[in-house]
């Protein structure tokens, strides 16, 4: 009889590795991107931030693994968009589905201020763990808007401008010192459309009604123990404790105690599991135990390396994403870490789809507050060209899709939100500021000569003049009516229909669907599905387009029809992007105000 092979303790520890039971682990701490950068020296600044697509593909591809025996996530730091926290439990729900153990810790939700967008992303995990001295902040979300009109008043600046219609509220921080109607009433309606989904999510997975977690969020911030005897909370823990008590769970199936292995490893030993393993005790244990610890993203990325599968013959679904302000001319990446939309960079990947017999059809993630009118124009007409040629257009919308960024949506073949999406803001406005009164006191004066009667309309020395404001008027009508017309045209809606949902009111994605807006709701699976469906492509994959290789970064573009013009192009300067964050348009502007941000 054979007897086996006893392998040396390093080589037998490296098989345990390759061959143990596995522990993804999520790090939300830094947040998550929506795309990565495409050029290098981005993609080297942004290598260690996560991606949304990695995660939650990551996730779901764990929950069919059989080596993988665990979801581990801590939830603190930067609060996600409530779309992300959306797309990430759907994910979380998914892996739980599949009979796995899914834990989630904090150091504190909130550590005794807002944590309610954190709470509810823990929440889809089976278990919730909190340290000691942390607390749970589920006090409720909160939109806050600041008001400068005083201050403007004070320092002798006005604004001046118009919009189209009372919704559309961008130009309120600077000429109104509180909320008006309009203004607090779209935002209480946000607020109570976006609390209900918490309340409807915590209640159900902790086991509560609906009335109580409303008592609870009353009462909060909780102490970690007054949480945990309410049941918000499992158990009370520091890190160490939770992770010792994981990898316990699944020592019996490793080697190293004599149970099975697992067919199938990865592509070899990696120090990611020592690295967010703890102390030393702690990877004794994981040593002795054969579990290992794997970052989601690595964990994607290695499968997708192992796999390499090429383009099958019948083609692939193309991820086209759109993420920032709308600008004209290329993308652009900014020092202050955003990203702008460009009508140039969009368009061209959408042109460069169309033409590649590969793709089959096209998801199109926007997650823009929208931004110029014209550059919105762009990127919707090329949307409808490409619908036209045959290759289906699914829209996923992210955190936000709001005025450009819905503009630039409506014609694809179907639209689909979070329930938390920020969406629709169907609006237009047009303004300066007018620093007439500010120079005075400081004694500066600016004078011009001018060749025309409205050359200088929208310099900030001086306010409209009666013609130049006939041109503000026109100029507004004319952009609110073919924006709503278009919308009717692409959503099969009447005038009215429109109406009822435009005049510049923000919704939530499920506000959005009842109104007609949206087609459906769910994150980047459901869009993926729905253009498999329309594809009439059963399993295609899903792949980021345009990815330019190495040879096609360095080259220039032939033309205006190469896809080596997609690509965003490098830093561009601060001040456009600040000022576009501030509501302050260069020109006609379909732009969502203030950073929206829900804690």
């Amino acid at each position: 009889m054979v007897q086996p092979v006893k392998l040396p303790g390093p080589f037998s520890r490296l098989q345990q590795r390759r061959s143990g039971p596995l522990i993804l682990e999520l790090d939300l701490t830094d947040g998550l991107a929506e795309e990565a950068p495409s050029d290098p020296l981005g993609q080297i600044l942004a290598r260690r931030h996560q991606r949304l697509r990695d995660v939650v593909e990551g996730v779901r591809r764990g929950a069919h693994d059989p080596r993988v025996k665990a979801l581990v996530a801590k939830i603190d730091g930067r609060p996600l968009g409530f779309a992300k926290v959306q797309e990430v439990r759907d994910a979380v729900a998914s892996f739980r589905a599949a009979g796995k153990d899914t834990v989630a810790w904090a150091e504190s939700f909130g550590e005794f201020g807002p944590g309610t967008a954190s709470y509810y992303l823990a929440c889809a995990f089976a278990e919730i763990s909190v340290v000691p001295t942390g607390a749970v902040g589920l006090t409720g979300l909160s939109v806050g808007t600041t008001f400068f009109g005083g201050a403007a008043e004070r320092l002798g600046v006005r604004f001046e401008g118009g919009a189209r219609h009372e919704y559309k509220n961008a130009p309120n921080q600077f000429t109104e010192q509180g909320y008006t109607e309009p203004h607090r009433e779209i935002t209480e309606r946000l607020v109570a459309s976006l609390s209900e989904q918490v309340v409807e999510g915590v209640a159900e997975a902790r086991g509560l009604t609906a009335e109580r977690v409303r008592e609870l969020v009353d009462r909060a911030p909780l102490l970690a123990r007054e949480a945990q005897e309410a049941g918000l909370v499992d158990r009370l823990a520091y890190r160490d404790e939770v992770y010792a008590d994981l990898r316990a769970r699944f020592a019996s199936s490793s080697p190293a105690s004599g149970g099975g292995t697992e067919a199938g490893s990865d592509d070899g030993a990696d120090n990611d599991g020592d690295r967010a393993g703890g102390d030393g005790a702690a990877r004794s244990d994981s040593d002795a135990a054969g579990t290992r610890l794997l970052y989601v993203g690595r964990y994607h990325h290695r499968a997708l390396v192992a796999e390499r599968v090429p383009v099958r013959p019948g083609g692939y679904i193309a991820l086209i994403t759109a993420t920032g302000m709308i600008t004209s001319g290329r993308s652009r990446r900014s020092a202050m870490g955003g990203t702008t939309v460009g009508a140039d960079t969009a368009a061209a990947a959408l042109r460069a789809a169309r033409r590649d017999r590969n793709v089959r059809a096209v998801v199109f993630r926007v997650d823009s507050r929208g931004g110029s009118a014209v550059a919105s124009d762009i990127i919707r007409r090329e949307v409808a060209l490409t619908r036209e040629a045959g290759t289906p257009v699914v829209a996923s919308l992210g955190d936000i899709a709001g005025s450009g960024g819905y503009y630039i949506v409506m014609d694809a073949d179907a639209i689909v939100a979070r329930p938390g999406t920020l969406t629709g803001s169907i609006g237009v406005y047009i303004g300066k500021p007018v620093l007439s009164g500010l120079m005075e006191r400081l004694g500066v004066n600016n004078e011009s000569v001018d060749g025309g009667a409205h050359a200088a309309m929208l310099g900030s020395d001086r306010g409209f003049s009666e013609s130049e404001w006939e041109r503000v008027n026109a100029a507004l009508d004319h952009t609110y009516a073919d924006f709503t017309g278009k919308v009717a045209r692409a959503r099969g809606l009447s005038d009215e229909q429109v109406d009822a949902v435009a005049r510049g009111r923000i919704l939530t994605g499920r506000d959005a669907r009842e109104g007609g807006l949206v087609d459906d709701l769910g994150g980047l699976p459901a869009a993926v599905r729905l253009a498999r469906e329309k594809a009439d492509l059963p399993g295609g994959r899903l792949r980021s387009f345009p990815v330019a290789g190495p040879w096609e970064r360095l080259k220039p573009a032939e033309s205006s029809e190469d896809r080596a013009t997609a690509p965003q192009s490098a830093l561009a300067p601060d001040l456009q992007e600040m000022a576009a964050r501030a509501g302050l348009p260069a020109a006609v502007s379909l732009t969502m105000p203030g950073g929206w941000e829900v804690r």
